[in-house]
Order: structure tokens, then C-alpha cells, then sequence
């Protein structure tokens, strides 16, 4: 059973249909979708077959909708009410090449507190993973720092996909990382990895991010992946599909490989896997299966 523990979200996507017209009006395809990236990763492991329990904070209309869309791709969702705020917004809008700028409103997902996580969310888990967005909220962080360490006293494994470049470079490396100690598996994309190993190069120097973390995932769009860690270097190429949505591409990889690492940990078969699912995600709109 793998856990994942953090933010879901109603996600609106708008792709412009023509150039913006400034002050005035734009067509556009606008969808609502449900998002946030550890639901969306919770979301890809229960669509690969993984057993998975999400445990994430809601507004009042939240827990019911997304808890039915979570359970629909097998994932046992524990989704908290927030009798006060409502469920999470994020505005993404989709430029030319399908990449996306996010407005992000965090509201009930800033109140996730232990009490939402009991003893019996952990019943059968063997993995936990974390995004990074539960780090950067200094109200939430403490909830993150706590299911780490009781991963480590359970024996569970732990993953963190660091998730933001904008809010890693608000909180700096050095604390990313002092928060993340200890944890099996780090997944940052190129940028997010060149930020913490303190690089302003295009060139990533992923033995000196490696010696953080026991194994490190960097994803590369385009280029691929590649897996460091226990004296291994894999690298997996990305397939050459027509991207309509990048939305969610990291949430899917990450999906893909935990699926196939907490089974056997064989570097090959879990970058594999990993591109498989982003590859999929990528052809659609949206962030989930």
C-alpha cells in the first residue's frame, strides 16, 4: 500500500484559442478538472493497479466530489473537511508549446493538520509519498515533517517530489533539504535539481545531488529521465508523442515509477514505467488518467 499525503484541488485549465487581447475578451476552451499534485499522483498509482490511500484536506463541497473521483481509479480516498474554506483553485493556462503558468489559491489544503493523518491511515502501508507544496506552507509543514519521521520509525519507505521551482526558490536549498533528510527518493525535475544543487548552469551534476538522498529521480521533459543512487546510473529516453497538456506530467511519472519501484527497485523497469504514464498524460487535457 502506498500512501500520499497532500493537496487536491479543483483545477481550471485555459488554453487560449487565439492571441490574448488585453483588456478585453479572448477565446478560449476552459475546463474544471480535479488536480493537485499528490491527488493526481495518488489518481495515476490506483489507475496502474497500485493499492493507494490519499489523505488530503477539502472545502465543505470537496470531500464527497473529489473522494468519487479518487475512488472511481481505485485509490482509498480519507479526505478532511475544512468547515470554513473552500476546496483548493488553481488557474492554469496553457500557452503555445502545452506548458502551463499556475495561479494557485491553497485554501483548505493550508489547514491540513495531523489530525487529519490518524494511526489507521498507515494500516498496511509500505511507502509514503510527500509533494512539496506541504513543505513550502509553514502551517503544513509540520504535518510533513511528522509522516516522515513516522515512516522512518515504521520502516516505510519515503518519496518527495519537491514539486515547485517558484516556492523552492522562496524557501532556499538548504532548507528544502534539511527538511527532506532522510527520505529514499527525491524526484525534481532538471530545473528544481540545477536550484538545489546550486547550479546556473543547463548541465546537472546529479552525483552531487545524489549524495543528499539514496536515490534521485531528475526528470528531463523531452530528454527523458535518469535514476542516481547506490552507485546506478539508468537513463530512459522520452517518447516522441504530440503533446496537448503538460499538466500533471511529473505527477504521472512519479506514479509510474513508484508503481514499478516498490516492488523490485529495478532502475530500468521503474524509469520505464515513469515514462510511460507521463507519456500518456501528456496526449490529453487534464492531469489524471
Amino acid at each position: 500500500m502506498i500512501l500520499v499525503v497532500g493537496d487536491v484541488v479543483d483545477d481550471v485549465g485555459v488554453r487560449p484559442l487565439e492571441p490574448v487581447n488585453p483588456r478585453s475578451d479572448t477565446r478560449a476552451e476552459i475546463r474544471m478538472t480535479p488536480g493537485g499534485s499528490a491527488a493526481n499522483t495518488a489518481a495515476w498509482l490506483g489507475f496502474l493497479g497500485v493499492d493507494t490511500r490519499f489523505v488530503g484536506r477539502a472545502g465543505v463541497d470537496g470531500p464527497a466530489r473529489h473522494g468519487a473521483a479518487l475512488a472511481d481509479l481505485g485509490v482509498d480516498a480519507r479526505i478532511a473537511v475544512d468547515p470554513v474554506l473552500p476546496t483548493a483553485t488553481i488557474v492554469l493556462t496553457l500557452d503555445a508549446d502545452a506548458d502551463r503558468t499556475m495561479f494557485v489559491d491553497r485554501a483548505a489544503n493550508a489547514t491540513l493538520s495531523g489530525d487529519d493523518v490518524p494511526d489507521d491511515v498507515w494500516d498496511d502501508v509500505t511507502w509514503l509519498h510527500l509533494t512539496g507544496y506541504t513543505f513550502f506552507d509553514p502551517d503544513t509543514r509540520p504535518v510533513a515533517l511528522d509522516l516522515v519521521a513516522q515512516a522512518r520509525s515504521r520502516g516505510v519507505g519515503t518519496s518527495v517530489d519537491p514539486s515547485s521551482l517558484g516556492f523552492l526558490r522562496e524557501c532556499g536549498a538548504e532548507a528544502f533539504l534539511g527538511w527532506t533528510e532522510g527520505v529514499d527518493l527525491v524526484v525534481p525535475n532538471a530545473d528544481e535539481a540545477r536550484f538545489l544543487i546550486g547550479s546556473s548552469g543547463p548541465f546537472v551534476d546529479f552525483d552531487r545531488l545524489a549524495a543528499s538522498y539514496p536515490h534521485v529521480v531528475v526528470t528531463m521533459g523531452s530528454m527523458g529521465a535518469v535514476l542516481v543512487g547506490d552507485g546506478v546510473r539508468e537513463q530512459v529516453v522520452a517518447p516522441r508523442v504530440d503533446v496537448l497538456d503538460t499538466t500533471g506530467a511529473g505527477d504521472a511519472f512519479t506514479a509510474g515509477f513508484l508503481a514499478a519501484w516498490t516492488q523490485q527497485q529495478d532502475p530500468r523497469a521503474a524509469l520505464a514505467g515513469g515514462a510511460g504514464a507521463a507519456e500518456r498524460c501528456i496526449t490529453f487535457r487534464g492531469a489524471r488518467p
